[in-house]
């Protein structure tokens, strides 16, 4: 196998890894708050139909970003509505809430199916760009993945490294001594919430702008599903989302791999693979949750201040 299609194996599981990122990254926040989200397919599907809705006519990659982001955001205010505001059940509300976004992007979407416009240019740099292996991977990517190596980066120090985000997880780990505290749960949940709906929002929009660049019904395919379970492999921890971003990923570039390179297995067992790659590494975190990989303390959990 020569170098160049190494490169291109990489550079293809990096394009499959990025929306995953993105999505179990904000996710990741939510759920350190104690918000459980189960509307991030949701989310994604309706970030997707909006971003394309928004770039198609106005040829801006950028402008469509920013369109599904807030789409996301709209989404996801609607599920904190239900279940910050009203205290609702949050898994009822956050598989509602994918329902919603789906029926939505078929309605958004409607007009553009079947159109495709020019996705997001990667990034070029003379000389580096065109080393050998590790030239396109590292130096010729879209600004997507760089935006979700920077995210990662920045949730990893927030949480970790500042008052603000030891807050957030003091919220997600006892909301009632939070509160005692005077710290402003809701609130803080909140911002987490629409934080993890911007995301899911732009990882929608990667999907229809970039990655493969066109819009069509159904095209997130179970990877808000996979975001969610990411979260869960990374043990809620950052970093651990793109090792498991990058494994889900070259999941789902093997199955295209195998059927490009004439290997004969039935192409629906090749389809199942990132989702049984899925099931296989909650198996496995589930044997070594002893090692430090609990969730936090009032995941799920609604909270009601006092009155």
């Amino acid at each position: 196998m020569s170098l160049d299609l190494v490169q291109m194996v990489l550079v293809t599981i990096v394009a499959a890894a990025t929306p995953l990122l993105i999505a179990a990254t904000g996710e990741l926040v939510a759920e350190r708050a104690g918000v459980l989200n189960l509307g991030v397919e949701g989310m994604m599907i309706i970030g997707a139909s909006v971003a394309f809705a928004a770039a198609y006519p106005s040829d801006s990659t950028l402008l469509g970003s920013l369109a599904g982001c807030l789409a996301g955001m709209a989404l996801a205010a609607l599920f904190s509505l239900l279940t910050i505001g009203l205290a609702a059940n949050q898994v009822a509300s956050g598989l509602a809430t994918t329902a919603l976004g789906v029926g939505l992007s078929g309605l958004v979407g409607a007009g553009f199916v079947g159109l495709k416009r020019e996705g997001a240019p990667p990034l070029h740099i003379p000389g580096l760009s065109d080393l050998p292996l590790v030239g396109k991977l590292v130096f010729g990517e879209d600004l997507f993945v760089y935006a979700a190596v920077a995210l990662v980066i920045a949730v990893s120090f927030f949480l970790n490294r500042t008052r603000a985000g030891l807050t957030l997880r003091a919220v997600g780990d006892n909301h009632g001594s939070a509160h005692a505290l005077g710290i402003p749960v809701r609130r803080i949940r909140l911002m987490a919430v629409l934080f993890g709906g911007a995301c899911a929002g732009l990882a929608g929009s990667y999907l229809s702008l970039a990655y493969p660049g066109f819009w069509s019904p159904g095209m997130t395919a179970g990877r808000g599903w996979i975001a969610l379970a990411l979260v869960v492999f990374a043990s809620w921890r950052p970093w651990r989302a793109v090792a498991g971003a990058l494994l889900f990923g070259g999941a789902t570039i093997l199955q295209l791999q195998a059927q490009a390179l004439g290997i004969s297995i039935p192409a629906q067992f090749m389809s199942s693979i990132p989702y049984l790659a899925t099931i296989v590494a909650l198996v496995l975190l589930s044997i070594g949750r002893a090692r430090g990989a609990a969730a936090p303390a009032a995941l799920g959990l609604p909270f009601v201040p006092d009155r």
